[in-house]
């Protein structure tokens, strides 16, 4: 079992609750990444939704941020709102203890459909963006260790950017607002759509490519999950067009190995742009 597989695993509901276990292994500083969570959330929504008798993948989800988790256990409480024929909704709290008292972490609504019926057929989709293959391109390996080390999710993960979108690691971003790359586990996670949630927040964040190279935290985040991935490399798209007021929208859009459109997402995010635009 590889290691996403271990961090995402759910126990079987007890009285309406699921628990999980959130490791070190996926902290980007002091927090665990969001992505891990919106994927305990989504999987927390589909075996409620599916355990009676409705449909077991989530193909839409928002989520928002409430607080910063940590190492430890992890407490969801899905309810499910509504059951039908081919889409049914369904929302979830993740909490953590917190000396003695749940603290929740993110709330999630969902909504949760049958992949194998919302994926077929394709009349039209976006094409995958031109680019080197992996091996040509610059993995985040390369950064600094001292970068790699505090960041531990880096660890787990195999990114490779665009070298053309990639100048924000040498202090040259492009200013464009656009990172593309490739990214699998090191452990060689089979692709599945349970990762999917986490492969849209997985990247590092587009304001990296406007010389913001701090922390850009989730204001809200809104998810589409479009078909089950092929195995291999996952192709990722990040852009951003409307930056203002300390808030930027970044969408994604992830390929997986055949060029099929896998998933899709926008999140508001805050950020904190340099003085000066980039040169």
């Amino acid at each position: 079992m590889s290691e996403l597989s271990d961090v995402l695993a759910l126990s079987d509901p007890a009285d309406g609750v699921t628990r999980g276990h959130l490791t070190p292994g996926w902290l980007i500083g002091g927090a665990i990444n969001g992505g891990i969570l919106m994927a305990l959330g989504a999987k927390a929504m589909a075996q409620a939704v599916s355990a009676g008798g409705g449909q077991r993948d989530v193909v839409a989800f928002s989520a928002y941020f409430l607080s910063a988790s940590e190492p430890g256990p992890v407490e969801l409480r899905p309810d499910v709102l509504r059951v039908g024929r081919n889409f049914s909704t369904a929302q979830v709290s993740v909490l953590q203890d917190v000396a003695g008292s749940p603290v929740e972490r993110v709330r999630m609504l969902g909504t949760v459909a049958d992949l194998a019926a919302t994926s077929e057929p394709v009349h039209r989709q976006q094409p995958p963006p031109s680019m080197p293959p992996p091996d040509e391109c610059i993995p985040t390996s390369m950064a600094p260790k001292e970068l790699v080390g505090s960041i531990a999710i880096l660890q787990r993960l195999d990114i490779r950017i665009d070298p053309a979108t990639a100048g924000f690691g040498m202090g040259a971003p492009s200013g464009e607002g656009e990172l593309r790359g490739w990214l699998r586990t090191v452990d060689d996670h089979v692709p599945d759509a349970a990762m999917l949630p986490f492969v849209l927040d997985a990247f590092p964040p587009v304001s990296f490519d406007l010389g913001a190279m701090g922390w850009a935290p989730t204001i809200e985040f809104s998810g589409h999950v479009r078909a089950v991935p092929a195995p291999g490399w996952l192709q990722i798209r990040l852009t951003t067009t409307n930056v203002s007021g300390g808030l930027l929208e970044e969408d994604c859009v992830v390929w997986d190995s055949t060029g099929r459109v896998v998933a899709q997402s926008r999140q508001l995010a805050g950020v904190r742009m340099p003085s000066a635009p980039p040169a």
